[in-house]
């Protein structure tokens, strides 16, 4: 049996309805990006609007990064309150390699929806990033 040769990463995207502060944020109809490569970042957003979800671009601010520092962990896991999701993002970080393109989507509000139905999106779980997944991971290997 012959040796499989691995290919290397394009990247990782992580969703998760990861903060309430991407609600106070962004509302309940979009969704955050943040990442660690504008290109990847830039290359998904292209994505996003070709097929009709909402996500907005977040900056990772790296002043917020020491309120993670603790004295008896490698990492605390809830930092600064204020900029809240930002920090959660930078905590997300912390465990991607930097030479790796990473895109956190926080979904937090756009994944159920407790209103009324709009556009293709009904009443409860809304399955959102899902389109644009699908369509980003056909864009990356080039179909």
């Amino acid at each position: 049996m012959a040796a499989r040769q691995l290919r290397k990463l394009d990247g990782i995207v992580d969703v998760a309805t990861l903060t309430g502060a991407q609600v106070v944020a962004l509302g309940t109809r979009t969704s955050a990006v943040m990442t660690n490569n504008e290109n990847f970042r830039d290359r998904f957003l292209e994505t996003v609007n070709r097929t009709g979800e909402q996500f907005w671009p977040m900056p990772l601010p790296e002043e917020l990064r020491a309120s993670l520092d603790s004295p008896v962990a490698d990492i605390a896991n809830i930092g600064e309150r204020m900029g809240g999701m930002l920090v959660a993002g930078l905590f997300l970080k912390d465990f991607i390699s930097p030479d790796l393109p990473w895109l956190h989507l926080d979904i937090a509000g756009p994944a159920y929806n407790e209103s009324k139905p709009h556009g293709y999106t009904t009443v409860g779980g809304t399955g959102v990033a899902l389109r644009t997944l699908l369509a980003f991971a056909e864009d990356v290997a080039g179909r």
